[in-house]
C-alpha cells in the first residue's frame, strides 16, 4: 500500500521520559508515527526498551509505532516487533544476514520494511534491493545515544539514495540530530522521514514542534 505524500515527523520516545510513556505518547498525537528505538547493548552500547514493551506501547499509542531494531540478530527478533503490531519494522543492514528474506518476514508478519545504515555504511551495496522495502534509513549519527549532532556528511548519500529510489514507494527516513536547524538540509537532500527526539520532546508544546518541523522540511522539499 503507498504511503501518504509529503514529509513525515516521527518523534523517538528515547527522548521521553521512560516512567510515563503513556502520557508522552499523548504529547505527540499529531506526529505521523512515534519512532521506537530497540537496543540490545550489542549491536550497540545503549540499553533500552525490548518487545514486551513495545507491546504495550501498542495498545496505548494514538500514532502508529516506527520501531528501529539496533540489535544483533535482527533475522530472528525483527519479524515479532511487526507481529506485535508495529507499523514498521527496520533493522540494520550490517547485522542482517539476509536482508531480503527478512523485509519479506516483516511483511508478511504485517509490518512494512526499513533497513538502515550508519553513517559510514555505504548506500551503494544496497540500491538494486530497495524494491523490497518500504523505507531506506540513513542515519546521521552513530547509532546508540540520543541528542547528538547532525552530521553533514551524510548528506551525499542521501541525495544518492534519493536519486536511486526514482518513482518507488521507498520513505528515505533521516534520524540523528533532526531540528529545526538541520531538517531543512536533509529536506533538501532528499529525506521526507524525519526522526526528531529532543527537538520534540525537549519542546513545551510537542504539537508545535511537530508542525514546525513538517512545514520547514515541506517548504525545503518545495524548493
Amino acid at each position: 500500500m503507498p504511503s501518504a505524500p509529503g514529509p513525515q515527523v516521527n518523534p523517538s520516545i528515547l527522548s521521553a521520559d521512560f516512567a510515563n510513556l503513556q502520557a508522552e505518547l499523548a504529547r505527540i498525537a499529531t506526529a505521523d508515527a512515534a519512532h521506537v528505538d530497540v537496543m540490545d547493548g550489542h549491536f550497540v552500547p545503549n540499553l533500552t526498551l525490548g518487545l514486551p514493551v513495545v507491546e504495550a506501547l501498542q495498545r496505548v499509542s494514538p500514532v502508529p509505532l516506527d520501531c528501529h531494531l539496533m540489535i544483533e540478530d535482527p533475522d530472528r527478533w525483527a519479524p515479532a516487533y511487526a507481529e506485535a503490531g508495529a507499523a514498521g519494522v527496520t533493522f540494520h543492514a550490517e547485522a542482517a544476514r539476509a536482508p531480503v528474506k527478512l523485509a519479506r518476514d516483516i511483511r508478511a508478519a504485517g509490518g512494512r520494511a526499513g533497513i538502515a545504515l550508519r553513517p559510514a555504511t555505504p548506500v551503494e551495496p544496497f540500491l538494486d534491493l530497495l524494491p523490497e522495502f518500504d523505507m531506506l534509513l540513513v542515519m546521521t549519527v552513530e547509532p546508540g545515544f540520543g541528542g547528538q549532532g547532525f552530521l553533514d556528511v551524510t548528506l551525499p548519500k542521501i541525495r544518492r539514495a534519493r536519486a536511486a529510489i526514482g518513482d518507488l514507494d521507498v520513505r528515505l527516513q533521516v534520524d540523528g540530530g533532526v531540528s529545526a536547524a538541520t531538517v531543512e538540509r536533509a529536506a533538501q537532500a532528499g529525506a521526507d522521514v524525519f526522526v526528531a527526539g529532543s527537538a520534540v520532546y525537549g519542546a513545551e508544546d510537542a504539537a508545535a514542534a511537530i508542525g514546525q518541523l513538517r512545514d520547514l522540511a515541506a517548504r525545503a522539499c518545495a524548493h
